[in-house]
């Protein structure tokens, strides 16, 4: 399918990335600010001509009424991802000088959610963040006429500027792949909450490479993310020697290991694991935990971005790929024979 989109027009990043120099350089600039030294200014001037840049007159129009501040919804839980994500967004909003309320959401449900976001709008945040855990938190979202730009953190399959995600699907499959390379036919999955949208990603990449190597996929077992049901699962699981497992995430992947050898059974001797996160004690592990990495980092980073776009060039918005894990290849999964 062709796009007909046209070229991209420049944003006030690029304009920066030209004249090298910070955004903020741009942005004073534009506003006729003072603290810009006459070389920096002609620069800039000369970048946004060269570009052909033409800021948002509606954005300009918001300058003077920001509070720079940026409202976070997070979810009541503990786990790694999302605080992981909630963290290092955090350090990126601040190097931007923008402040962060956050508001946690006691439930991932839509209803929670809506409340956390009206909570924050009452706040006059500029924009406001999501990091979606529960698959029915978006199309609430949606659905509500917001004063202020939204960004959310989520896996899917559907494309938005708005959207910024890490490849779960792909990372899913570099999982299954390197389990299915050292032999393994038999390659079950431990997965997460069955709404949420990591897990969902997952479960599909697993299925997916199954399917393209011809293997059967066997119903997946969920768990919360949590060591006590990785441990609850591995204690129930139907498990021959030579049997792979693919972990939704690395603390299940704990519970798991923990179970295992409470069965008499050795990893990777008897069973390979795999898990998903590489959370720091991954390394520490007995065996060490092959595992898939994401990088929170770029995320967080990621998600700033969009927030000063979306708060200053909204028409500059595009979709963005998801940003690619890594195999992290260490003892507890080997070759068969």
């Amino acid at each position: 399918m062709s796009d007909e989109r046209g070229p991209k027009s420049a944003n006030i990043f690029d304009v920066a990335r030209l004249a090298g120099v910070s955004h903020q350089t741009v942005s004073r600039v534009l506003n006729d600010l003072p603290n810009v030294r006459p070389a920096t200014r002609a620069r800039v001037e000369q970048a946004i001509t060269q570009l052909r840049y033409s800021p948002s007159p509606a954005a300009r129009a918001l300058v003077t009424r920001r509070t720079r501040t940026i409202g976070l919804v997070t979810p009541g839980s503990a786990d790694f991802g999302p605080t992981s994500i909630a963290m290092h967004f955090t350090v990126a909003a601040r190097a931007e000088r923008y402040s962060v309320d956050t508001v946690t959401s006691p439930e991932p449900d839509p209803a929670s959610v809506r409340s956390a976001v009206e909570t924050l709008l009452r706040q006059r945040v500029d924009a406001i963040v999501l990091v979606v855990t529960d698959v029915g938190v978006l199309e609430v979202v949606r659905g509500l006429d917001l004063s202020v730009p939204l960004v959310a953190a989520a896996a899917t399959q559907r494309r938005h500027p708005h959207l910024v995600s890490i490849d779960q699907y792909r990372g899913a499959r570099s999982a299954v792949r390197h389990l299915a390379e050292l032999g393994h036919g038999r390659i079950l999955h431990v997965a997460g909450p069955p709404r949420n949208p990591d897990a969902l990603e997952r479960v599909r990449g697993w299925r997916d490479e199954l399917a393209a190597r011809r293997l059967v996929a066997e119903e997946p077992r969920n768990g919360d993310w949590s060591a006590a049901s990785g441990y609850a699962l591995g204690r129930e699981l139907d498990l021959g020697s030579g049997t792979a497992v693919f972990v939704g995430n690395d603390h299940m992947a704990i519970g798991l290991l923990s179970a295992l050898r409470g069965r008499g059974l050795s990893v990777p001797e008897d069973i390979s694991v795999v898990g998903f996160d590489d959370v720091p004690e991954a390394p520490y592990l007995m065996p060490p935990l092959t595992t898939v990495r994401q990088d929170f980092r770029a995320l967080g980073e990621l998600m700033m971005q969009k927030v000063l776009l979306a708060v200053e060039e909204p028409e500059s918005l595009t979709e963005d790929t998801p940003i690619a894990t890594h195999l992290i290849v260490r003892e507890s999964a080997r070759a068969l024979g």
